[in-house]
């Protein structure tokens, strides 16, 4: 059994101002905190600049950026629902990496109003796979999220998310020590 640490970046995939992302994103990293077979890359799109188009050539920050996609081994995308989908500055965060989404595995922390983010993920789900990662089926869902938490950041019903993440960092572990054997036993190509 491989025991070298999973590299997990953790992406907040909203930049509004005045959003509730970075509340949850930073509970679903205190989930992750003390995990040994983890090691955490918490990426806010809001502290990052990232361009609204791709330039001609790459400038630090995108070329740090994607550096960070390319070292992790999973993903998990902290992501509300606005209007039926996912935020534009998370579709321009996935857009802008290419093959450092390849065959590494990606789970889902949502939130919104009555759907709780389902919806925003549903549509993700048909995204990745187009990358060429895997989505993982059970997501930490958050259902009218805004007085869910209280003023430190902390669930008022801490039992049932915690559950639900537990349930998917063991599927992310396993999905992402399985394809990070495999990409190292043969690199992964779209085509022979």
């Amino acid at each position: 059994m491989n025991n070298t640490p999973i590299r997990l970046a953790i992406i907040v995939g909203s930049n509004r101002e005045g959003r509730l992302a970075p509340t949850i994103g930073k509970w679903f990293l205190n989930q992750v905190k003390g995990r040994q077979e983890f090691e955490v890359d918490y990426i806010d799109l809001a502290d990052i600049s990232l361009p609204a188009i791709l330039p001609a050539e790459l400038d630090d920050d995108l070329k740090a950026y994607t550096a960070r996609l390319d070292a992790a081994d999973a993903f998990v995308m902290v992501v509300p629902e606005y209007n039926h989908s996912y935020p534009a500055s998370l579709k321009q965060a996935i857009d802008l990496g290419y093959e450092e989404w390849r065959a590494k595995p990606v789970g889902f922390v949502a939130y919104g109003g009555f759907a709780a983010g389902v919806r925003a993920v549903e549509h993700l789900r048909g995204i990745m796979p187009e990358l060429h990662a895997v989505t993982l089926r059970d997501t930490v869902s958050f259902q009218n999220p805004w007085d869910q938490f209280d003023e430190d950041g902390q669930p008022r019903n801490p039992t049932g998310c915690a559950a639900a993440a537990n349930t998917m960092l063991h599927q992310l572990k396993w999905w992402a020590r399985a394809l990070r054997t495999a990409r190292n036993a043969v690199p992964y190509t779209v085509s022979e």
